[in-house]
């Protein structure tokens, strides 16, 4: 589908969802965004639900202003993902020691290393700008400061509720590793210090919502954020990479006959010059992309900030990852660079239920159900995950039909959860 506008107080709100089938409260607070003074556009993804202040699933760009609440408190959470020369001939018929072996060599839930990942033993670590990251640390809020030691053995780990790291087959049968992460707990510290900092300013003591706090330009408030916010942003992309490689070096470990290799050519059509489609082959290593971020970028000859909160970028030929549940298909994309979305799509299928709905609706046993295949948890700590508790993927995709491009369609044959 195309987008369907709805009006606004400042801006129309441009939906690339059913307006019909959105929660009363997740479209509250869209129109509760509309009203923002400095909001230059609101576009709404597929995937959108009820959040806090805004909307999960939703692109807000502002002129001179930055709401944190509209990041979301895991800055800069994301994915990566990345094939390999494995196919489904080289698994074995049990994926357990597989997957107990992924566990042990990156931590889940709330635990962490017990000394920091040293990345120069990483196959692939995107060395450039590692070097003054932890130095640049001293410039941050001082309300973080002493978590520093956390941070450091966090970095590599995988945090819990939707957070994940699977291991899948397209349907070719080539072997894909793919994770979802973000900044884990300094991001969350760092987003709530600066969320309750901007309640506390005059010009946003009227707001309809005061969760919609923003950050004014030129201001030593917003410098601040700025500073601390790209910075947890960068926290989130190593903290990827880092878990990335390790799960490569236990790929290489459990598959040493296999001589494994990644980085493999993805081939998928493209409209050439003549109008014509044509397969067009790319090998581009390790995608990844942050999918709660801010971003400065132009449109209309108006430089803007632009907010995505569970949304990705998809500018004309960017590559892009929209996971489904623990128990359905995920899609790999190319964007299309749609300017009416802010060059943006869906960060996943997006929850229909909040987790206490789902776990008062279902018991592990549905989850068994729901995850037959997979080898992965099917205890009550993760029922809230249940792939019933997300709308389906296939339809989210669908109903983004002029933002991006199908490359390859991915389901998990072991998902670890934290």
């Amino acid at each position: 589908m195309s987008y369907v506008e709805v009006p606004g107080a400042k801006v129309p709100i441009r939906m690339w969802a059913d307006p019909s089938t959105v929660e009363g409260g997740a479209m509250h607070q869209l129109q509760n965004v509309a009203t923002l003074p400095w909001i230059k556009g609101l576009a709404v993804m597929p995937d959108v639900h009820y959040g806090k202040g805004a909307t999960v699933g939703s692109v807000i760009a502002m002129h001179g202003a930055v709401c944190p609440a509209a990041v979301g408190v895991d800055i800069g959470c994301g994915m990566s993902a990345v094939k390999t020369s494995l196919t489904a001939n080289d698994l074995p018929g049990d994926l357990s020691r597989l997957r107990s072996k992924i566990e042990q060599a990156i931590p889940v839930g709330r635990g962490m290393h017990d000394d920091p990942v040293d990345p120069g033993r990483l196959h692939g670590f995107p060395t450039a700008g590692w070097g003054d990251f932890w130095d640049r640390f001293d410039g941050v809020a001082d309300a973080v400061k002493f978590r520093q030691e956390r941070a450091t053995k966090q970095m590599g780990s995988l945090g819990s509720g939707n957070h994940f790291i699977e291991f899948c087959l397209d349907e070719s049968g080539s072997v894909w590793l793919m994770l979802h992460s973000g900044s884990r707990n300094i991001g969350k510290e760092l987003a709530e210090y600066h969320i309750g900092e901007a309640q506390k300013l005059p010009h946003n003591q009227g707001l309809i919502d005061r969760d919609l706090a923003v950050f004014i330009a030129d201001t030593p408030q917003m410098a601040a954020y700025r500073n601390d916010l790209f910075w947890a942003q960068e926290y989130a992309k190593y903290n990827r990479a880092i878990m990335m490689g390790l799960f490569q070096d236990v790929v290489r470990k459990e598959f040493k006959k296999a001589k494994v290799t990644f980085e493999q050519v993805i081939s998928c059509q493209q409209e050439d010059a003549e109008g014509q489609m044509r397969t067009v082959e790319y090998r581009p290593g390790v995608i990844s992309c942050h999918h709660n971020y801010v971003s400065e970028e132009r449109y209309e000859g108006m430089d803007l900030l632009v907010t995505r909160k569970g949304a990705i970028s998809a500018g004309s030929g960017e590559w892009g990852i929209i996971p489904g549940s623990m128990g359905t298909e995920s899609y790999i994309v190319r964007g299309l660079g749609n300017p009416k979305s802010f060059n943006s799509a869906s960060h996943g299928a997006g929850r229909r239920m909040s987790r206490n709905a789902a776990k008062r609706k279902f018991t592990a046993k549905d989850l068994e159900d729901q995850t037959r295949g997979v080898e992965c948890r099917k205890d009550s700590g993760v029922v809230d995950e249940i792939p019933a508790a997300y709308k389906p993927i296939s339809q989210v995709i669908d109903q983004q039909k002029d933002l991006v491009q199908v490359v390859a369609k991915i389901k998990q044959v072991i998902c670890v959860k934290g």
